[in-house]
């Protein structure tokens, strides 16, 4: 059974917490990790890249020069590829580059991610706290405080953790999921990963299965 640290609201350890064996204890699959990932950069492409053809360059269709008699090889178009400034032949042009991957190997991948934080012992969770109104100074020392390696954190939490999301989604460092959001490339982005109490039961509601 993999274990974690707990924190309190202040970032003091408390003690440890199992983690749920389902998303925590499962084997690392490289190869669906890696197709997790090129999905996930995949659809964050725009795809807005665009070149112009011969057709759509702004220059004149009247012939360069004669065709015979000057001793130069005959161009007939100042808009020619083979021409400095002229059109692309075969360049990119606007395309939608996502794509879906199967749920199972996404799920698989997400567990393989988590596991893989679990083993080298970068999950953490902080018992359920509260904020009466966005403050980021609070967020900011706790995780200062847990003095976590690394430069890369993961706080996930509940899906109704409102004040906690606007709270942490400044700080430098740090990014901010719900826990039905959890992805693998974002887990792998991450240094540390740091769960609610809440927000741990909920990846186990949604992915534990």
């Amino acid at each position: 059974m993999a274990t974690a640290k707990l924190y309190n609201g202040a970032g003091q350890v408390q003690g440890t917490v199992e983690l749920p064996a389902s998303l925590f204890a499962q084997p690392v699959h490289r190869q669906a990790l890696y197709e997790a990932v090129r999905c996930f950069l995949a659809n964050q492409r725009q795809g807005t890249h665009d070149t112009q053809t011969r057709a759509e360059v702004a220059y004149s269709t009247a012939k360069l020069f004669r065709q015979k008699g000057t001793g130069r090889a005959r161009a007939g178009s100042a808009g020619s590829p083979t021409r400095v400034g002229g059109g692309v032949a075969f360049g990119p042009h606007p395309r939608d580059y996502s794509y879906k991957l199967p749920r199972k190997i996404k799920r698989v991948a997400l567990k393989s991610a988590l596991s893989d934080r679990a083993v080298n012992e970068r999950v953490n969770v902080v018992e359920d706290f509260a904020l009466e109104a966005p403050q980021t100074k609070a967020v900011a020392g706790m995780l200062k405080a847990m003095d976590l390696p690394g430069r890369h954190t993961l706080l996930v939490l509940p899906v109704d953790g409102d004040r906690l999301w606007k709270s942490a989604r400044n700080i430098k460092g740090v990014r901010v999921l719900r826990s039905h959001e959890l992805n693998a490339y974002t887990i792998l982005w991450a240094d540390n990963l740091v769960f609610t109490r809440a927000a741990l039961a909920g990846a186990e509601e949604v992915f534990g299965s």
